[in-house]
């Protein structure tokens, strides 16, 4: 018999910048919470996987996939990721900001994670960075309007931005920038900046506080006020000056690669991304923070952000195209005239109601779905069709 349709029973990470209504009203439940809940993980990660609701007994989604690779995976996923579903699926709820942070590449997480091994830090340690042997590429895409620190400004843009704060501290760093504009110059200034003396950091943020005032309408220079209140002496309060300030409509979405400095500021949002949970933090956080592992790790180049609409897929779905070979983010919209059907020779898929409520019928069982409840449907199930009327988020690895 082939596997059944899973329903999951997702963990919430209740860290500090986590919103109190956004995940307990897409779960139903009543608001505001007892603490702030930041995230929701669906998936299989080690640190937090999915418990399975129905059936009965099947414990946790991470060992079900050991238990049967093949039956829930397929084989190519198994063949491609090493028996692991690729990807972890989240709830995203900023009703703070996040940490300025950057993910590391393959070849840097399998690096940091053998190095903190050898060194005996253990995974569940305040100062461990590589909790796993991923990188991390990520998917956001807004369910409300979500506002966003996305990759450096043009070398230019940056240079004039910090030149009416930065004298005498940064002087020689920012005029290099302005000179050269290249990626050595934004390093070095990057690196000034956030390595400056105790004294030096105090005049510097005093003068950015005082340009704050005096543009109450430019909303990079509001940001850092706001976020100067928020976290006093953080050098990382500068960050909307130096890197893009992004508000992303709903449905729209952005793709973050591999070393891309960024911060979310507000805003809730689905995130899917490789499965893993490496984050390597520069400031605006009481976490751990470790600069020179972060300078590493960043791409010193100006990325203008892109922004993406959903693309036409088949019929009833839009996805997000991305170079992410784990994961592909799409939207099925169902009508009591029109059902979804999925396609012959689809995988692993994980599915969330986000809107109205639907049936999936597959090999003769029925999964009822509401909103905020989510399955996995096995790649060993050819085929299924959900009937009823709603939105559904789509997530699976990509043919």
């Amino acid at each position: 018999m082939a596997q059944p349709v899973l329903v999951l029973d997702n963990p919430i990470q209740n860290y500090a910048w986590g919103s109190r209504t956004a995940i307990a009203e897409l779960l139903g439940r009543s608001a505001p919470s007892a603490e702030p809940e930041a995230e929701l993980w669906i998936g299989a990660h080690p640190k937090a996987p999915s418990r399975i609701a129905e059936p009965k007994g099947k414990g946790t989604l991470d060992h079900a996939i050991q238990n049967d690779p093949v039956g829930l995976l397929g084989p190519e996923v198994c063949d491609r990721f090493g028996n692991e579903l690729p990807f972890l699926f989240k709830v995203l709820a900023a009703l703070e900001p996040l940490s300025i942070q950057a993910h590391p590449n393959q070849e840097q997480a399998r690096i940091g994670w053998a190095r903190e091994n050898a060194e005996g830090i253990p995974l569940d340690a305040a100062r461990r960075n590589y909790r796993d042997l991923n990188h991390k590429p990520e998917l956001l895409c807004a369910l409300t309007p979500f506002v966003a620190l996305k990759g450096f400004r043009a070398h230019d843009e940056t240079a004039r931005g910090l030149e009416p704060i930065g004298r005498p501290e940064l002087a020689a760093e920012i005029g290099r920038l302005a000179r050269e504009q290249n990626p050595a110059a934004l390093r070095s200034l990057f690196a000034r900046l956030m390595t400056l003396e105790p004294e030096e950091r105090e005049a510097l943020l005093a003068r950015a506080a005082a340009q704050a005032v005096r543009k109450p309408r430019d909303p990079a220079w509001r940001w850092v006020k706001s976020l100067m209140e928020r976290h006093p002496g953080d050098l990382g309060a500068l960050a909307p000056i130096y890197l893009n300030l992004v508000t992303l409509a709903p449905g729209q979405a952005f793709f973050l690669p591999a070393g891309e400095l960024h911060a979310y500021l507000e805003g809730t949002g689905l995130e899917i991304m490789a499965n893993s949970d490496n984050v390597l933090r520069g400031g605006l956080t009481p976490k751990h923070i470790d600069l020179q592992e972060l300078l590493a790790t960043l791409v010193f180049e100006p990325q203008p952000p892109e922004l993406l609409a959903a693309e036409d897929s088949g019929p009833g779905e839009k996805s997000f195209k991305t170079p992410a070979r784990e994961f592909e983010l799409g939207f099925v919209e169902v009508a009591p005239d029109r059902p979804f059907t999925a396609t012959n020779g689809r995988g692993v898929e994980i599915l969330l109601q986000l809107e109205g409520a639907c049936r999936l019928t597959s090999d003769g069982s029925l999964v009822a779905l509401e909103r905020g409840r989510s399955v996995l449907v096995p790649a060993a199930l050819e085929s299924y069709e959900l009937e009823g009327e709603g939105r559904l988020a789509r997530a699976r690895v990509p043919a």
